[in-house]
């Protein structure tokens, strides 16, 4: 029986190869010298993509007709148009909890290195300025209450994390959840105004395009902290530099930005950010994770049967069927 051809955006973790090849025939976009030419000529027989975090647009969509379903080794699929997949009837398919624990982790660790200055500290000892005079005194999250946009999976990973530091738990979404006693402010300006930490963990895509913008920096004021882990789109970035430069808000830990992996010079030169490059799930034990949840999709969908993880936008919609 012939195997199936299956199209690779980009480069992903050794097992899915391993784990693939002898189910289907990959074609590795990355690789062909001429994009153009390896979809005109392969294009009409592909029925999956598989990718790491990629851009999945409906021009690419419509070159491929036989195209079933669409996996993608991470959480976000915003870069994937999953109207035009809908609309095609193409299942998309993410890979959800696998990386909350990794992911809420380092949002405890980036929020502690922006409060506390720690590489900032770093770099005064490794610069030998300890000997001249002890580094400065930082701010602290004695005390503060920290507000979560987004209280999804790992929104309420990092809620769960933040109660053993005894701080005050607040968070904003499109509606109140029953199953946690956290304060909900409907509003994010609202929440902002209540709370001295910010941290964003909410989808991107257009309806979270630039939320978080002039108006909840001058809302949180000049003590908050800022810590991104979700989008760079959520942010306006432009008004993110302004804020931390005027003193708007206190300081910032990002771990995404607006055009990855460009980041502006501004941001860079600013003491009082934190920048990682976006690692929150970067580690081999979890990337591992992601992407052999990403192959038991496509096994799945070779089998006829529903895909783990199909995103809500496109829910399975075959019957089973023989490969």
């Amino acid at each position: 029986m012939t195997k199936p051809d299956l199209l690779m955006l980009t480069p992903m973790r050794p097992l899915v190869e391993a784990a693939l090849e002898p189910h289907a025939t990959l074609h590795r976009l990355w690789e062909a010298q001429d994009r153009d030419a390896l979809l005109a000529e392969v294009g009409p027989r592909v029925r999956g993509i598989v990718s790491f975090v990629a851009s999945c647009p409906r021009t690419l969509i419509e070159k491929l007709p036989a195209l079933e379903i669409i996996a993608t080794s991470a959480v976000g699929y915003d870069g994937i148009d999953v109207k035009a997949a809908a609309e095609r009837g193409v299942v998309v398919t993410n890979t959800p909890d696998v990386l909350t624990d990794e992911v809420a982790d380092l949002t405890i660790g980036l929020l502690l290195a922006t409060i506390r200055e720690i590489p900032r500290a770093e770099r005064y000892l490794r610069g030998g300025h300890w000997p001249e005079a002890p580094y400065r005194l930082t701010a602290t999250l004695r005390g503060r209450t920290v507000g979560i946009i987004g209280l999804g999976r790992i929104g309420k990973a990092i809620a769960q994390r933040l109660e053993g530091f005894d701080v005050a738990i607040a968070y904003h979404g499109r509606r109140q959840q029953a199953d946690v006693t956290y304060s909900y402010y409907p509003t994010l300006t609202g929440m902002a105004q209540a709370v001295d930490t910010l941290i964003a963990i909410t989808p991107g895509g257009a309806e979270t395009r630039h939320m978080v913008n002039k108006e909840t920096f001058e809302a949180l004021g000049p003590d908050g902290i800022f810590i991104n882990v979700a989008r760079g789109s959520v942010v306006d970035q432009e008004a993110l530099i302004a804020a931390l430069k005027n003193g708007t808000i206190l300081a910032a830990g990002l771990d995404v930005y607006d055009n990855e992996p460009h980041v502006p010079a501004e941001l860079i030169a600013l003491e009082n950010a934190v920048l990682l490059p976006h690692v929150a799930s970067a580690s081999g034990h979890t990337r591992d994770a992601m992407a052999q949840l990403a192959v038991d999709n496509v096994m799945a969908w070779l089998k006829g049967e529903p895909p783990l993880t199909p995103v809500p936008e496109t829910p399975w919609p075959h019957a089973k069927r023989p490969v």
